[in-house]
């Protein structure tokens, strides 16, 4: 990229995050150029990929982490959270829906598949604690298809692999059609294919900034390329940070007073994988339990079916495992030691401290034997058999750890800025992907106000993002929920009953 040009914003990352925010902005401006850097020779192959997350369209409809049990007895249980995470969870529908509609995100039964979302507990208290749930959640419009059984026979209709072979002991689930199995990468890959075949805009791989500065009325950035190692200076009048565990070390370069005290922790994860058609065949769902009670708040395990690399896979897991490097594929195991400064030294001991539960389940996950990982597998499939299954990479999470969180952990995602709003980065991990649609807008609000200024600005958007302005979540909302929903299904092509 020759240093003389100065695009109007340049996106770090080629990742979902800037995939997102690059369409957007694009389609509100066409005038704007927008440069995208990507350090590895593929975009959208880390935390993107389809086998580095679980591809779920987070909404609420199986995580059992988004409804915490309740604080009394016999209270229903918070369901706040869940409603939030579904109405943002829509916003990305509803944009996804328009970007295939209008050729930024073509052919979407490549990237988007309608499957059953369940959630599976076991013993008595648990069975009782996902009655109360469901009870919660089933009268809001959301959740209002939401079915629940405590019958064996019936989780069976819904998912043999979880009762073939179980012995008798109480078990409950709950079940909606409408969830989703979301490639994120391939959608990712879709919408800046699209950005880089606009005027102005240029998509590169093979580029990573490594280093960042404030320069008059621009920022400066150093780009190496990877295969030559050569190093070149480029400008932009504006810089999103969305290299997800690379994004630290580049807002520690820039200097942002965000960065004081702020470290990182990466978790690596890894999944039990299975090919075998006579068992992939027999399970056509995304199934969540809880949580174990020693994991520290990371979310339950799941066992998942993946369309990944043109056939279905299941997936279970995901396995936590220690790693010093912030990126899987382009990362090095000295990127923990080099983001160490003796501002963030003290937070990350003090949440070492603080977490010590969640020290003591990712040291227990490391040193566990694939006999350990069968095991948990069997609490949901008791009859799976060690031949069919294999142990694969997945991704990095790199988890913000900031000093006024006095060594709590908040997993989730957070948009931070420069004072200027020049500079917009995006901290944390899940539920990020489904969500990426909400953080794009959480970025064009606070740095490109002006592109909704106008009357003309707020119709292009409301045209993409229906419910940009719009409380989703609101008793009043009902009906444009229904609405807005079947456009989106239709565009997308989840009218149909789940297609195995």
């Amino acid at each position: 990229m020759p240093s003389r040009a100065l695009p109007d914003v340049i996106l770090i990352g080629g990742g979902v995050m800037s995939a997102h925010l690059g369409a957007l902005l694009k389609s509100l401006d066409p005038r704007l150029s927008i440069h995208v850097l990507e350090a590895a020779p593929e975009l959208a192959r880390e935390s993107s990929d389809g086998w580095n997350n679980a591809g779920t369209g987070h909404a609420g409809l199986c995580e059992l982490n988004y409804t915490p049990p309740a604080a009394a007895p016999g209270a229903l249980p918070d369901v706040s959270p869940a409603l939030s995470i579904f109405a943002r969870f829509e916003r990305s529908r509803h944009f996804w829906g328009w970007a295939a509609a209008h050729g930024l995100a073509p052919r979407p039964a490549e990237y988007i598949r309608a499957v059953p979302h369940l959630s599976f507990v076991r013993g008595t208290e648990r069975v009782d604690f996902l009655r109360a749930r469901h009870a919660a959640l089933h009268a809001h419009p959301f959740f209002r298809t939401m079915a629940f059984t405590a019958d064996p026979a019936a989780i069976r209709d819904w998912a043999p692999l979880l009762i073939e072979g179980r012995r008798h002991e109480p078990v409950a689930a709950t079940k909606v059609d409408a969830g989703t199995d979301v490639d994120f990468g391939e959608l990712s890959r879709r919408l800046l294919g699209w950005l880089g075949a606009q005027e102005g805009c240029r998509v590169a791989t093979g580029r990573r900034v490594i280093g960042l500065r404030r320069a008059e009325g621009s920022w400066e950035l150093s780009v190496r390329e990877t295969a030559s190692g050569e190093t070149e200076s480029v400008a932009a009048r504006f810089v999103f940070v969305g290299a997800g565990g690379g994004t630290l070390p580049l807002l520690q370069s820039a200097g942002l007073p965000v960065t004081r005290g702020l470290g990182a922790f990466p978790i690596a994860g890894q999944w039990l994988a299975c090919a075998n058609p006579a068992v992939v065949d027999r399970h056509f769902a995304k199934v969540y339990g809880p949580p174990p009670a020693d994991s520290g708040a990371l979310g339950g395990p799941h066992l998942d079916v993946r369309h990944l690399e043109g056939g279905r896979q299941l997936l279970f897991g995901p396995f936590a495992t220690w790693t010093t490097k912030f990126l899987h594929r382009t990362g090095h195991l000295s990127d923990l030691a080099t983001s160490l400064r003796p501002g963030n030294l003290p937070t990350l001991l003090r949440t070492g401290l603080r977490q010590r539960v969640l020290v003591g389940f990712l040291v227990r996950q490391a040193l566990q034997s694939m006999d350990t990982r069968l095991a948990a597998l069997r609490d949901f499939y008791p009859a799976a058999q060690a031949a069919d299954w294999r142990l694969v990479e997945a991704g990095i999470r790199v988890q913000a750890l900031k000093r006024a969180d006095a060594g709590r952990l908040s997993f989730g995602t957070e948009v931070v800025t420069s004072p200027d709003a020049t500079l917009a980065a995006l901290l944390g991990a899940s539920p990020g992907a489904s969500v990426s649609t909400d953080i794009a807008l959480q970025v064009i609000r606070t740095c490109f106000p002006a592109l909704l200024d106008s009357a003309a600005g707020r119709v292009r958007l409301r045209a993409m993002v229906p419910t940009f302005e719009l409380d989703l979540a609101a008793p009043s909302a009902a009906r444009d929920f229904q609405r807005l929903r079947a456009e989106s299904d239709e565009r997308l092509g989840l009218t149909a009953k789940a297609a195995r």
